[in-house]
């Protein structure tokens, strides 16, 4: 009972998570203790019994401590078991030994029991010796196994025994007929073992889950299922992949390599298409959203695929923003990309600033003709914010979905010529704005669901607009064509300034 009390305690998790960090401290008193006694032994430097005495003190209570929040932190599940208990009784006889250390080279005890400091060497050898190896354990267990001999170069590879160096796939690899491709081995696998499997393999199981295995992918983990066979939009790992890479559901977590739009989009097809294990791209139902992500997995499209229509804006060109500007916004917590290395257009997203208000927006006046791409969803902008927003020239993907904007703004923003993607979902936004931009010579797209516009207005605005896309609920099409046209953030093809 007590066990499981401490299992879930949020203190036990908060505690525990300060173990990387404080195992660092008998990393370096031990391995500066070994070194000091080296050098004294070889009449290399000059120090002082109470010197090492007082490293080897801090040492074992260091290690103690560590070793107390690596237990915690053990608690939380998803570690290799046979790997885990190796690395925590290596940190116990840490332990153990620095304290035998220090109780050796104390005087008071040295001179009770004179023959003690016979063990005294062994004891600090052993401790520095298992920190090493412990390390290694621990390394293994955070990154997964073979993290720290991964790239070994030859000839030391071959010394070690040490088997020939895998390239670990980053991303998918070209196609030669995307069409006889089969979708699990050929298409999802690699964009899991490029971005999944670190966390989820043999080696280690974040959250009880493996993804190395369809068996196991489809088994789950602590959390359920890992996928909904049919149901993409309604899977954990497409969702955790669509929220804010800030949360701490989202998944990959954020700093590692993040999957990119086409990527979730080809996944979430899978799911929705059963599954399969075996089935070719040919054998399975390819709608036209996800064509421009199978079209991008060779130099090809498939069969019947069309290009997809380049964006107009991309054409423009703008001098390059101000150094300072970006600066300034970076600071504010606002992230700010360029879309690529030959393009001087940025996108600029709230999404780790919630509170970004009205006020605020005079921030980006400076870059006003850069900006393309703008995400201000959940923030806290009213309609002012698109009066400035409407300065903005060259602004094609605009995101203002779960803000307190009405009719009255978006009317504001009518004018923007290249103007062709808008998310209002969950505003004030009702009938009157959606016809309002709808006319829009630019706009291609509008995700309206949860907002105050009527399923009659939908219907209207789509007979009068054949070339505009309204969604007005989150159904397979939705799904994709979202993650295509919409969050960008984090696509590998964007480089940061």
């Amino acid at each position: 009972m007590h066990y499981i009390l401490l299992q879930d305690s949020s203190w036990a998790t908060f505690i525990g998570r300060f173990h990387p960090a404080i195992v660092h401290f008998p990393i370096g008193f031990l391995l500066i203790g070994a070194l000091l006694e080296l050098g004294r032994r070889w009449g290399k430097i000059a120090v002082s019994e109470g010197t090492i005495v007082f490293i080897l003190f801090w040492s074992a209570i260091s290690a103690t401590f560590a070793c107390v929040a690596g237990y915690l932190l053990s608690l939380t599940g998803g570690y290799d078991a046979d790997l885990l208990n190796n690395h925590m009784w290596k940190g116990i006889g840490v332990a153990v030994f620095a304290w035998a250390a220090w109780f050796v080279k104390s005087d008071r005890f040295e001179r009770a029991i004179p023959s003690i400091k016979v063990i005294y060497l062994p004891a600090i050898l052993i401790a520095t010796l298992l920190t090493l190896t412990a390390g290694h354990d621990g390394g293994a267990l955070t990154h997964g196994e073979g993290y720290l001999t991964q790239y070994t170069p030859e000839p030391f590879r071959g010394l070690a025994g040490l088997p020939p160096m895998e390239e670990k796939p980053t991303e998918i690899k070209p196609i030669a007929d995307v069409q006889q491709a089969v979708v699990y081995s050929d298409i999802v696998q690699p964009i899991l073992q490029a971005k999944c499997t670190q966390c989820h393999s043999a080696s280690k199981s974040k959250g009880d889950l493996r993804m190395d295995q369809l068996a196991l992918l489809a088994k789950g983990g602590e959390n359920g299922p890992a996928f909904v066979v049919g149901k993409g939009a309604e899977s954990d790992m497409i969702k955790r992949c669509l929220l804010p890479e800030n949360d701490d559901e989202h998944m990959p977590p954020k700093g590692k390599p993040q999957l990119t739009t086409d990527q979730i989009a080809l996944l979430s097809w899978w799911i929705d298409q059963g599954a399969s294990a075996d089935k070719k791209v040919s054998q399975m139902t390819v709608s036209e959203a996800v064509k421009p992500a199978l079209a991008s997995l060779g130099k090809e499209a498939p069969a019947g695929t069309g290009a997809a229509q380049a964006s107009a804006v991309l054409s423009v060109k703008v001098p390059k923003a101000n150094e300072q500007a970006i600066e300034n916004l970076r600071k504010t917590g606002l992230i700010v990309n360029t879309l690529s290395q030959d393009q001087n257009l940025l996108e600029i997203s709230a999404v780790n600033l919630p509170d970004f208000t009205d006020k605020q927006m005079e921030l980006l006046q400076p870059v006003a003709q850069q900006i393309t791409w703008l995400k201000l969803g959940g923030t806290k902008i009213t309609d002012a914010a698109l009066q400035q927003i409407a300065k903005f020239p060259n602004l094609s993907k605009l995101h203002i979905e779960h803000t307190g904007i009405t009719d009255k703004g978006i009317a504001a923003i009518k004018p923007l010529p290249y103007l062709e993607y808008i998310n209002i979902v969950d505003t004030k936004v009702g009938d009157e704005g959606l016809k309002n931009v709808a006319g829009m010579k630019a706009l291609r797209s509008i995700y309206v669901w949860q907002s105050a516009v009527t399923d009659s207005a939908v219907s209207q605005v789509g007979r009068q607009n054949p070339n505009l896309l309204v969604v007005n609920g989150f159904n397979e099409a939705a799904v994709a064509q979202f993650l295509k046209a919409g969050d960008t953030t984090g696509k590998e093809e964007v480089k940061k300034q």
